[in-house]
């Protein structure tokens, strides 16, 4: 690699971080897969989904406001469809409540913040300032993102149960992270790589947890368990008795038909 220019390694790893960032939209793929089958959404969040597509809307909105910055516009172009896409499938099987809170968030964040924020940047801000200003907004919620999965986190060391995180997830959005951030470094951009450091270090200790939990029985499960053995056990025991209460009247009518017949 000594004898690429710093061009070609802006190119080399941007070019990764879209073929990469384009895996990590697609990653949720078998939750919404899950979704499907149990035709509802409960037991999954909405949070990641509608941050993402805030993130993906602001960092298409900075790219534009950039010159040669088609391979931010390219994946983050993608970004918003699936994640538009993830939105309206979660709100299709989601319980009323878990539906209203989705329909907040996304009215409030996608469409009015993010509103705001252009509208106030175009209005108030010219040149670089603008750019700046739009660029510290990225790097926020792109902290944001990679925070997202924190609840899932927390979720998982309480329930011991990965169920809700998948591996494959945490595994792409470290690798992500780790390209993004050498092509922020190689195009001297600090609002496209300082997040990516974040977002590496918190991939990890995702990918670390599950490695911990991921052969451990959730309590829940450990809890269905428990119940499916208690009735088991209550189903021998029910049957132990009807056999004897059976072979007792056997026994009855045994003795009757013989003192009848004295």
């Amino acid at each position: 690699m000594n004898g690429l220019s710093v061009h070609q390694l802006q190119f080399i790893f941007g070019l990764l971080g879209n073929i990469i960032s384009f895996l990590v939209f697609l990653a949720p793929m078998p939750t919404f897969w899950t979704i499907y089958k149990k035709k509802t959404s409960e037991g999954f969040q909405s949070i990641p989904y509608v941050v993402a597509l805030m993130s993906a809307m602001l960092l298409l909105y900075y790219a534009a406001l950039k010159t040669n910055a088609y391979l931010l516009v390219s994946i983050n172009s993608f970004g918003c469809v699936i994640e538009v896409i993830y939105i309206a499938l979660y709100l299709f099987y989601a319980p009323k409540k878990q539906k209203i809170f989705t329909l907040k968030l996304f009215i409030i964040f996608n469409l009015g913040f993010s509103g705001v924020m252009v509208g106030g940047t175009m209005f108030f801000l010219h040149g670089m300032k603008r750019t700046n200003a739009v660029g510290w907004i990225c790097a926020a919620f792109n902290l944001s993102v990679f925070a997202s999965p924190l609840s899932i986190m927390k979720r998982v060391i309480t329930t011991k149960s990965v169920e809700y995180m998948p591996f494959s997830l945490s595994f792409f959005l470290t690798l992500s992270a780790t390209m993004w951030f050498f092509y922020g470094f190689f195009i001297k951009d600090l609002f496209i790589a300082l997040p990516n450091v974040v977002g590496f270090l918190l991939g990890m200790v995702q990918m670390i947890m599950y490695m911990i939990y991921k052969d451990s029985k959730g309590k829940v499960e450990e809890k269905l368990e428990e119940g499916a053995k208690f009735c088991e056990e209550d189903d021998q025991t029910l049957s132990i008795v009807k056999t004897q209460s059976e072979t007792k009247e056997i026994n009855m009518a045994e003795t009757n038909h013989y003192k009848i017949h004295e």
